[in-house]
Parts: structure tokens; C-alpha cells; sequence
């Protein structure tokens, strides 16, 4: 049996293409529906079903726009209530693509409808599992996500569901089924998610914490729900995108592919409500940017740190982007629901300058120079990373304010003056140095390289949780 799993690194996300005997499924397909469409045009076949494994919280979903360019039917499971056209399977029902059947199982807990698909293949044999959020490669999705929407399912209910659904409808499956979850590491979804996005349910058994047969529901309920971040402000408008209808794609890239002037780009700013986001790399940031500019690059998880940073996905933005990466940057944006670009500046943060208009700048030192500094001065360090990583190892001394809480902590925030930023490569500390100098704050360098770097030298680390570990 023929499954193509179509991962977005982006968002860790993955989407899956199946093909047989000229028909097509997808499955939790992206906003951008066009290279489903496009493959399924090169394998001259037609697009038979969009199966969603649940609604989505972390991305809006392409079903509704791939239903209306191609004719295919929608497909929930049970207790699904979507606000448009759609098939709300029963248990068990099964439905053929080619000669493959898709068989729904009913699997609640990361929510209500949540379903996984059982694929079997032409001569009955039973060959994988889409499980969407119900089951990770080494984690399960996280069930405190639906009582923002319905506030009777709180968070214990849910994961009870969820152990029921894991020890009744999954566990018992074949050893030998090929596991395909939604979600692969650094998605928000779950907590501990490994590397690898494919396993065989019989690992999974093995090593999957939330298989271990010997836990109780409520040592399950425990565990699962340990250590939850609070999820992003935009996973539960997302959640509402999905079940009641969003803009067309098409009309969304419409309007954001607008060039603005230097002249147009400065009256627009001016405007309290809008958001300069420049998607440049973090070293082109630094050597110069718009005044009050909000750097979040292109080359990393650019989607997940915009929905983690701009609180509400109606923010109008205005885009400063690397020329020719505009419509991928609006793109990105729509896979979260930031549907409200109003333009990019025509040429590129190049033009802003030879215009002559105000910019500002972010000093950076090297490991090396880092060393120098700590070892000659009494200077303070902020590490924006995660807590954990933050406990794996840091440099003696750091104070510790992740990423996405430092907006809300610049009330209380230590330093002044004279501070020096890291993370672990340099992507976060840039985006922390955007958010800083938006808010006045500008006497500090970045170090270059991040904590990746400064391993490198004979900068004193310590490996065990810091008392300065601000939470």
C-alpha cells in the first residue's frame, strides 16, 4: 500500500496522500491546497476524500478550499458538528478509495471527534494508521485544548477519554501497523514528540510513555497532563476557523501580494494596529530594520513563533520580506489563520534605506567575545529559551525568561542596561531583540551562534536547575 506522507517542517505538520485505482484521499490537508491538487492531476486521478482526523487547533485546514476546487467530500467522525457541507462517519464505517478501504475508528480524547483511520490495503490486509493527534511517535496529543472551546470538557475528562480510547481502540491493533500521526517534534500539540515521524504501533507499545499497559487512568490522567504549557492564543480561533468556514486562500493571497511604496509602507505603520513583521534571517535583522519592527525569520518555525508572539490573528501586517519570498511568507501566515496582511514594502528593506528613513540596529558579539566579557566584567546574560533546555545546560550566572513569556514579563524584567541575549543558535535572541527594542529597551548585544557556539569555548555551563530560572 502506497502512503505519502507530506511533512511541513514549519509547523510540524503532516499531511498524507493516498492513491489507488485513479481516486485519491488526502488527509488534514493544508491551507495550500494546490500541490495536493497538482499531484493528483500527474497520477491522473481525482480527489475522492478530505478525512480529517479532528479539528485543528495548530493550523487551519485546506478541506474547505480542496472541496470546492475539486468536488471532494469532507469526511469527520462521530459528534463532529462543522458549520458547512460535510460526512460525520459513524464508527467503523468504512469507505474505499481505488481498492483501498478506510476504516473510521473513533478514538476521543485529544478531542471529542477526534477519529484515527485504519488503512487497509486491496487484499484486506490491514497496513497503517492516521491517528492525527491521538497518537504521537513517542507522545499523544495533548487534551486540554477543547475546554477552550467547550468549558465542560475540561482537561481530566478529556485525557480519561483519551486512556480509554488509546487501551480499547488502539492498543489492541496489530503489532505490525504502520503508525502516521499529524505531528512530529516542535509541534505544540503534545510535549515530548519524537524526531522520527513514522513507527510501527508495536514500538510505539514498547516505548511510548502513554502505552505502558501498567498505568491506571488516573496515573495516565497524571502524566499526560504534567508539564503542559499554556497553548498558544491562536490554536482556539483556529479551532473555530475550521468548524465554521475562513476565506478563500486565493483571496486572502490577493490581497496580501499588495507592493507597497516606502512612502505608503510609512503611512501604514503609523497605525497603532499594525504589526511590522520582517521575515528576514536574523543577521540581515541586525544590521538594520525598521524602527519598531518585529523580527520573526523565514528560516526557522516562522508560523508557530507568529501565532505564539502576535496575539490576535485579526492583527493587520504590514510584511518586510527577502525579495521573492513574499507569497511564501503570506502563505505561511494563512496556514495559521493571519488571513490580514496589507502588503510588503516594494523592494525589500533596500529601498527603506536608500530612502533615508530612520533605522535601527542590533550590536552582536561573537562566543569569544562573550568570554571576554564574563570573564572581565560582572555582565548579565538572558537565555530565551525553552526551561528545559534552559536545565539541560546554560552558562553559570543566565537568567532564564523563555521567548514566548518575555512580553508579558518586561514589567518585572532585570535588566536595565548593558545585558547580553543568547538562545540556541541566534533565531530566538533575534526575535527577543526585536520585542525589546519595540519597547525602548536597547542597551544589549546578541550573541551570535547561540548557545551551539558558546559550547565551543571554555565558557563556564552548568547542567542543573538554576535558582535565577525566572518561570
Amino acid at each position: 500500500m502506497k502512503v505519502e506522507q507530506i511533512y511541513t517542517g514549519c509547523i510540524a505538520h503532516a499531511a498524507y496522500y493516498i492513491e489507488n485505482n485513479g481516486e485519491v484521499a488526502i488527509f488534514d490537508p493544508l491551507r495550500e491546497v494546490e500541490p495536493y491538487i497538482k499531484k493528483a492531476k500527474n497520477d491522473n486521478a481525482k480527489i475522492k476524500y478530505v478525512f480529517e482526523t479532528h479539528f485543528h487547533a495548530d493550523f487551519v485546514s485546506g478541506h474547505l478550499d480542496l472541496a470546492q476546487k475539486t468536488g471532494a467530500k469532507i469526511v469527520y467522525g462521530p459528534t463532529a458538528k462543522p458549520k458547512f457541507e460535510a460526512i460525520i462517519a459513524k464508527n467503523n464505517q468504512e469507505f474505499k478509495v481505488g481498492n483501498y478501504i478506510i476504516r473510521v475508528i473513533h478514538t476521543p480524547g485529544h478531542t471529542m471527534e477526534s477519529s484515527t483511520y485504519l488503512l487497509i490495503d486491496e487484499n484486506g490486509k490491514q497496513y497503517g494508521i492516521i491517528t492525527g493527534d491521538t497518537l504521537f511517535i513517542g507522545d499523544v496529543g495533548r487534551p486540554d485544548l477543547a475546554q477552550h472551546i467547550i468549558s465542560d470538557l475540561t482537561e481530566e475528562k478529556l485525557a480519561g477519554y483519551l486512556y480509554d480510547s488509546l487501551r480499547e481502540k488502539i492498543m489492541p491493533l496489530n503489532d505490525n501497523l504502520i503508525v502516521f500521526p499529524n505531528h512530529g517534534e516542535g509541534s505544540a500539540c503534545g510535549k515530548m514528540m519524537s524526531k522520527e515521524t513514522t513507527d510501527t504501533l508495536g514500538n510505539q507499545k514498547r516505548t511510548n510513555y502513554a502505552l505502558n499497559p501498567q498505568l491506571s487512568k488516573q496515573e495516565f490522567i497524571k502524566v499526560v497532563l504534567n508539564g503542559l504549557a499554556p497553548p498558544p492564543a491562536y490554536f482556539s480561533k483556529n479551532v473555530l476557523l475550521n468548524i465554521n468556514g475562513y476565506e478563500n486562500l486565493d483571496s486572502v493571497l490577493l490581497r496580501g501580494k499588495t507592493a507597497l511604496s516606502v512612502n505608503d509602507f510609512e503611512s501604514f505603520i503609523e497605525q497603532k494596529e499594525v504589526v511590522i513583521l520582517d521575515c528576514r534571517i536574523a543577521t540581515e535583522f541586525s544590521n538594520g530594520f525598521i524602527p519598531t519592527s518585529l523580527n520573526i525569520g523565514l528560516d526557522n518555525n516562522f508560523a508557530m513563533w507568529v501565532g505564539e508572539l502576535i496575539p490576535d490573528i485579526n492583527h493587520k501586517i504590514a510584511l518586510v520580506c527577502p525579495k521573492g519570498m513574499e507569497e511564501q511568507a503570506l502563505i505561511r501566515l494563512s496556514r495559521i489563520g493571519f488571513d490580514n496582511s496589507i502588503g510588503f514594502l516594494e523592494g525589500g528593506f533596500d529601498s527603506w534605506l536608500k530612502s533615508g528613513k530612520q533605522i535601527d540596529k542590533v550590536a552582536r558579539i561573537t562566543p569569544k567575545e562573550l568570554e571576554e566579557k564574563l570573564n572581565n566584567s560582572n555582565i548579565s546574560l538572558l537565555d530565551v529559551r525553552k526551561k528545559s533546555e534552559f536545565e539541560s545546560e546554560h552558562v553559570e550566572g543566565a537568567i532564564n525568561i523563555p521567548l514566548n513569556q518575555l512580553e508579558n514579563k518586561l514589567s518585572e524584567f532585570p535588566f536595565k542596561e548593558n545585558f547580553i541575549i543568547n538562545c540556541a543558535g541566534g533565531y530566538r535572541s533575534m526575535i527577543a531583540a526585536s520585542i525589546l527594542k519595540r519597547h525602548g529597551i536597547h542597551k544589549f548585544v546578541d550573541v551570535i551562534g547561540g548557545m551551539s557556539e558558546i559550547s565551543k569555548t571554555s565558557i563556564s555551563v552548568t547542567d542543573y536547575i538554576c535558582p535565577t530560572t525566572l518561570l
